[in-house]
This record gives C-alpha cells, structure tokens and sequence, in this order.
C-alpha cells in the first residue's frame, strides 16, 4: 500500500486529528478514519496517534491512499464537491492574485457566505482559487451584500489575512462604490452623518439611523451625472464600515433611496412608472489598502452590464469613472 505523507499548513496549527481528516482525507468515513487510526494506516511524524491529537504546523500526517478522492474539489466544512462550472465561476472572477492577496469582481445575487436556505456562495466556492490541497484556504477579510456586487478581498495566507483584517478595522482602506438613486440628490456633494443601529426581528431585521444608541457611522457622496430631478449616479465614500450604512444613509440622510433597495426607501409603485424592474443599483467599484511592506493595492472592478443598462434607462453615463474624492478628511 502507498502512503501519502500531507503537510499540515499554517491555517491548520493546533488543530485535532480528527477534525483535520475530517476537513482533508475526503475519501474517509467517521469510522474509517478511526478505524485506520487504531491499525497505524494514519501516522504524525511516523509515529502512532490518537484521534484528539493537535497537530503543528510542518507536522506530517501519513495517510493511506483510500483516504483521497482523486480528481475532485472537495469544499471546506462538509459542502458538496465544487462542479467544474462552479469552479469556473469564482476563477472568473479573479482581478488581481499574488502571493498574499486574491481580489474578486463578485457579480450581483451571489452571496458571500452561506445561511439559511443559501446554497452557493463564495465562501463555498474557495477552494477552486488553490493550485492543489496544499496550498492554504483563501479567507475572507470583509464583506458585500448579497445583491451588491464589485470588489472583494481575500487573504491567501495567514500573515496576509491578519494584515488585511487589521486595515479594514482601523479603517485604513479607501472604498469607493457606485449606486444609482432616485430622486437625485438636491446637493452635488457633501457629507452624511448618521448612527446607525440594527432593528426589528430575525424576519425582517433592518438597520436604522439612531443617534443616541448606534453606532456612529459618515458617508462621503458625489453626484457623478443627473438625470434632472428624476434620478442620479451617485459615488460614494463610507467612511466608516457599519452593515448597509451606505443604503441607509441614502435613504434616511439624503432622503434619495438607491434605484431597487425596497428594504431601504425605494417605492414598489416606481416600478410601474419604468421599462424595467429594477435590482439593486449598488457597485464596489474601487478600493485601495496599505501593503504589508509600504506601498499600496488598488482595485477597479468594472461596472457590470445589469448596473449600466439601469442607468442607460435613465440616460446616465456610466463611462470614463474616476474618483471623485480627495484625501480622507
């Protein structure tokens, strides 16, 4: 029988066995795996070894050929295997890759990881963008809502991911998004103060603005084109990073809901005034982040063609974008 010897990684110190088999030796049982445990088929170091054992980071875990199923993604946590269409989807949406970082154009109505009654979505979906099973597991550092698409970032190593969690939370990273509202905004530009605090229940859970017990959150925007009154291409800038802020604040400071947000202020009733029916209008176009060792990434993620036909509907001009914003004040 041929034994495999598989490196324990980084992501994986301190780790017992069996829920390590569990998460790599895809082609084993519970029992199996227990079973190849007590006869000496599943070895650390070459040595014997328990179930509970924690494994170290360079530790070497033997196991016996059986215990791989050749050919096939396996997906993290127990999901199905990633189809070759699935695996073909989330490598389509790489815009950027190197040795610490992963940067995603995620397309609208794919959500960022999984919950009830969602079945796809990119956190599932990881395990295509490694070159082989040794590689570390690509991790989210941020998020976007569902139907929002654009920029996303992914650490590819632990050292990365630390990095690029600790930017996000000290607010060090320049997120401009693209949204569509309507009615236009009355200023050109301007800032949005406004707490923000979650409300309602499990069913129907909304954020709101709230000064005296939420969350302080500020939001730059910048009216790129108008459509008169009637409705605007609008940039914007949070510059804090509190879930929804830039949908409520549109809809609660601006009193301009974004084009398809009915969670948020836009009319159902607009609907019938229109040619379309509207999703929501909400694009992660750019974003920047400090490196590691000076210097610093950029990302564009193109306008996608659902977000350019809305605004071709109300003739605005999603062409030739640049940031419209200067310093962070």
């Amino acid at each position: 029988m041929a034994y495999k010897p598989r490196t324990v990684k980084p992501d994986d110190d301190g780790q017992r066995l069996e829920r390590w088999l569990k998460k790599y030796a895809t082609g084993l049982s519970y029992g199996q795996a227990q079973k190849a445990i007590r006869k000496g088929e599943i070895r650390i170091n070459g040595k014997r070894c328990k179930p509970a054992d924690t494994l170290n980071e360079g530790d070497e875990v033997r196991l016996p050929p059986y215990a791989y199923e050749d050919g096939k993604v396996r997906a993290e946590k127990g999901q199905a295997y990633l189809s070759p269409a699935d695996q073909k989807l989330i490598q389509s949406m790489v815009i950027y890759k190197d040795e610490h970082i992963i940067a995603l154009n995620k397309p609208a109505g794919l959500a960022v990881q999984g919950g009830s009654g969602v079945k796809k979505h990119i956190d599932g979906l990881l395990p295509a963008l490694r070159k082989n099973e040794d590689e570390p597991l690509p991790k989210l550092v941020h998020r976007l809502d569902k139907e929002t698409s654009g920029v996303l970032v992914l650490g590819r190593t632990a050292e990365a991911t630390r990095h690029l969690m600790a930017q996000f939370k000290g607010r060090d990273v320049r997120k401009i998004y693209l949204a569509l509202t309507m009615p236009a905004p009355s200023r050109t530009e301007g800032e949005m103060r406004g707490a923000l605090i979650k409300a309602g229940h499990s069913d129907f859970e909304r954020v709101v603005v709230d000064d005296e017990q939420g969350k302080s959150a500020r939001t730059l925007f910048h009216v790129l084109d108008r459509a008169g009154k009637a409705a605007a291409l609008v940039a914007f800038w949070p510059l804090s990073g509190r879930t929804h802020q830039i949908r409520v604040h549109a809809a609660e400071i601006l009193e301009c809901p974004l084009v398809g947000d009915y969670k948020y202020g836009f009319d159902p009733e607009t609907v019938e005034e229109l040619d379309f029916k509207p999703q929501l209008a909400l694009h992660a176009y750019a974003l920047s982040l400090p490196k590691p060792n000076g210097g610093v990434w950029q990302f564009h993620a193109p306008v996608p063609r659902h977000f350019e036909d809305m605004a071709e509907n109300f003739g605005l001009n999603c062409a030739d974008i640049t940031d419209p914003f200067g310093k962070k004040p």
